[in-house]
């Protein structure tokens, strides 16, 4: 989107990062995959006991994310619409601290976490 006021464009996005998740065209994005839901639940109780997002990615991941689940930055068409649909609606957080999000896809259960949102 080309920005009419540049100044107020900018500084509105800025203030609205923290307590708004919708209008990003971009995320850094990462995931935890697992093709069982029993396995999807294991890392989800890592997570709840205070793991690191990379760190649970590492060890339960079953695809070629397992560098800590980075699928990078990912524009809006990218992803399968079930993840993106959850993958958008969430607020960035860090990998220490993450809030996170869960879908089935055709691939299998995700954790999905959201770094940043451009």
């Amino acid at each position: 989107m080309a920005p009419k006021g540049k100044g107020k464009v900018a500084t509105a996005d800025r203030s609205d990062a923290k307590s708004k998740v919708s209008g990003a065209q971009s995320i850094n994005v990462r995931h935890i995959l697992c093709a069982k839901h029993s396995k999807k639940e294991e890392a989800l109780a890592k997570l709840k006991e205070g793991a690191a997002f990379s760190k649970v990615a590492e060890e339960y991941s079953e695809d070629k994310a397992r560098a800590g689940g980075s699928l990078g930055w990912k524009t809006k068409g990218q992803l399968l619409p079930q993840f993106e649909t959850v993958a958008f609606g969430l607020e960035a957080s860090s990998t220490a601290s993450p809030k996170w999000g869960e879908c089935k896809t055709s691939e299998g259960y995700h954790l999905i976490m959201v770094e940043g949102r451009k």
